[in-house]
């Protein structure tokens, strides 16, 4: 098996269902995959278990890796029990957390009906969530212009408007969003917007 999961792998991994929650802000993940049973995200949600939750308290407290059989916490909702109950017997949780300016966490759990995770495994799937907590990481080479250019495109304001308020020309407008499209990976102004609004840039 590669050291670089990709999505099929982690199916193979996590039978019954997985949850990936990239860079969390202040409330919500910059990206958010969730595989698990829909039966089990609807009983879940109506009896909000987010708030009693033991793995996701674990999550949020700690680095590293645990298996649900390893989490000490109480569960007085009994979230761990009545998750094997919708076939979610085994399972593994995965939090990186990163010490930059933006310090941001992500986590990620993992789930099977058959066996426990083995070491291995672990490993493998803590890899995978530090490469894809990276791989979202914010870019740091934008410049101010840059910066202050995708700003303005936030707030609705139009090529021409910008550069008369920049006092540049419209064609230096387009080079500084050019060059932030491609440090962003977006594809037009808007989208490059938005991302670095996300990521907390502008």
């Amino acid at each position: 098996m590669s050291t670089l999961l990709g999505p099929d792998e982690i199916e193979q991994l996590a039978p019954s269902g997985y949850y990936v929650a990239l860079r969390i802000g202040f409330a919500f993940p910059m990206e958010e995959v969730n595989a698990f049973r829909p039966e089990w995200i609807n009983h879940y949600t109506k009896q909000r278990f987010m708030l009693f939750d033991p793995v996701v308290k674990w999550a949020y407290g700690n680095v590293g890796t645990i298996r649900w059989s390893d989490i000490e916490d109480d569960d007085p909702r009994r979230v761990i029990v009545q998750a094997q109950t919708f076939g979610m017997r085994y399972g593994v949780t995965v939090s990186v957390f990163d010490s930059s300016a933006d310090a941001q966490r992500s986590f990620a759990s993992f789930t099977r009906a058959d066996r426990e995770y083995t070491d291995l495994e672990l490993k493998l799937l803590h890899a995978y969530l530090t490469r894809r907590h990276n791989e979202t990481a914010p870019p740091t080479n934008l410049t101010k212009a840059e910066l202050k250019a995708l700003g303005m495109v936030k707030d609705g304001k139009r090529l021409k408007q910008i550069a008369f308020e920049l006092s540049v020309s419209e064609g230096a407008v387009k080079q500084r969003l050019k060059n932030a499209k491609l440090k962003l990976g977006a594809k037009t102004g808007t989208q490059a917007a938005a991302l670095a609004n996300q990521y907390g840039l502008i």
